[in-house]
């Protein structure tokens, strides 16, 4: 069964994103396709990348950044809880990706973003990051936005309240569930040339 990791892409006091995990867990429980764990970037202390190179091409020195990419190695794909910041994911999420390259390779990418227009500008920018690291970004998304959004931050209404998203978050998991076995498969077979 194909392992995914559930990344938090947000580390500052008082985030949403423990909202949103904490809503999105009863669907990733439900599954039987696919395991889950979750990635928080809080759990990982890793620095602004300064290393000579990605790891594609020179090894990491930073203790803390072969960790970070020791743990993505054992994943087949991915979920990002993407903040819009800016117009943007989050520093700390685009470093995150920054520290490892070989470990995402081939490997698919989920986006449930959050903000003012359900982090579709983050979650557009983020996709195109993931196919520069050689990932598959699901055509499917989670767009938690608007007033919806607000009423959530400010606690008026629950995430759960929110019925008419279920079907964006079933879509998004059967596509990962698709592209996690298809790519698991094709990795197994190697790498053609």
């Amino acid at each position: 069964m194909p392992r995914i990791g559930v990344i938090v892409g947000s580390t500052r006091q008082g985030r949403f994103a423990d909202q949103v995990m904490e809503w999105l867990t009863p669907f990733l429980e439900q599954r039987t396709d696919l395991s889950f764990e979750t990635l928080d970037l809080r759990d990982f202390d890793l620095p602004f990348f300064d290393e000579r190179a990605t790891n594609a091409h020179a090894p990491t020195q930073n203790a803390e950044g072969r960790r970070w990419q020791e743990t993505l190695a054992g994943f087949d794909g991915f979920i990002f809880l993407v903040a819009e910041y800016n117009h943007a994911p989050t520093a700390a999420l685009k470093n995150a990706l920054d520290y490892a390259y070989p470990e995402w390779q081939r490997k698919p990418g989920a986006c449930v973003g959050y903000g003012g227009v359900g982090g579709a500008r983050a979650v557009e920018g983020l996709r195109t990051i993931l196919i520069e690291l050689q990932m598959a970004p699901v055509r499917h998304a989670v767009h938690i936005a608007g007033n919806d959004f607000y009423a959530a931050v400010t606690g008026q209404q629950p995430l759960g309240a929110l019925t008419y998203l279920d079907a964006s978050v079933n879509a998004l998991l059967d596509d990962l569930s698709w592209w996690a076995h298809a790519l698991k498969a094709a990795r197994s077979a190697g790498t053609p040339g």
